[in-house]
């Protein structure tokens, strides 16, 4: 469970903000092995969708009110899809082996997990992050 949000000294504390750190982190290597024209198509947009996800957390968790949290994480799980489905996109051209991509996907899913219960404790709406495959 996450701190209490009046708690919070920093986003840092956020266990989701770590997880979604350490996302980023494995994205960056599976795509390290793209193909060069790939740089700045699904690799950039992969890319950018992983480091979207703990950038919105930071920011919304630093502005001033609670629903203002709430919509950037918000933008953050709308991040979060874009990647999951991208890197369906990246496993369908072969660019991801099914392994890497169901290890992406299950980082992804926990950061999702974790978004929810994120949000449940801001008593924002809830509307669980599933997949389906």
């Amino acid at each position: 469970m996450e701190p209490s949000v009046g708690r919070l000294k920093s986003y840092e504390d956020l266990v989701v903000w770590r997880k979604a750190m350490g996302l980023v982190i494995e994205v960056y290597r599976a795509t390290s092995q793209f193909p060069r024209e790939e740089m700045y198509d699904l690799t950039s947009q992969l890319r950018r969708s992983a480091v979207s996800v703990p950038s919105n957390i930071a920011e919304g968790q630093g502005r001033a009110t609670k629903g203002e949290f709430v919509q950037f994480l918000a933008n953050a799980r709308g991040s979060l899809y874009e990647l999951k489905t991208q890197t369906l996109i990246a496993k369908e051209l072969g660019f991801l082996s099914p392994e890497c991509q169901s290890r992406v996907t299950s980082q992804a899913d926990e950061v999702g997990r974790m978004w929810n219960g994120l949000l449940t404790s801001l008593g924002g709406t809830n509307r669980k992050l599933t997949t389906r495959h």
